[in-house]
């Protein structure tokens, strides 16, 4: 079967589109359905049921991690300020300044007066 997409009209190419997206929608049900078919039995081979394997089973999504520009995993900074009024409340210096630090700024406070 060969055919000139340049030949067909639009009509005749958003057929071909919808025939190619019902096919595609096809072919992964299929494909599911065989995944699930060789699970089955590779599960049964152990004497199990899939539902019995995956009834325990946590599924976690993989971290995210912020990478550097060496395309390495950065590390976090160590803080280096602190808020005196809540010393939970830590920055590191990287990134925007947390309101706490901006309104003891504008308190009077020095940077320096807040550092670790």
């Amino acid at each position: 079967m060969t055919f000139s997409l340049k030949d067909m009209t639009r009509k005749e190419l958003s057929k071909l589109k919808k025939d190619v997206e019902k096919a595609l929608k096809t072919s992964e049900q299929r494909e599911r359905r065989d995944a699930l078919k060789a699970a089955e039995r590779a599960v049964a081979e152990f004497g199990f049921s899939l539902d019995e394997i995956s009834a325990g089973a946590k599924v976690k999504a993989p971290k995210k991690s912020k990478k550097g520009k060496m395309g390495r995993p950065r590390k976090k900074a160590a803080a280096k300020y602190r808020n005196p009024a809540n010393p939970e409340q830590t920055w590191s210096g990287r990134g925007r300044k947390p309101l706490w630090i901006h309104a003891a700024l504008e308190s009077g406070a020095d940077i320096t007066d807040l550092e670790i």
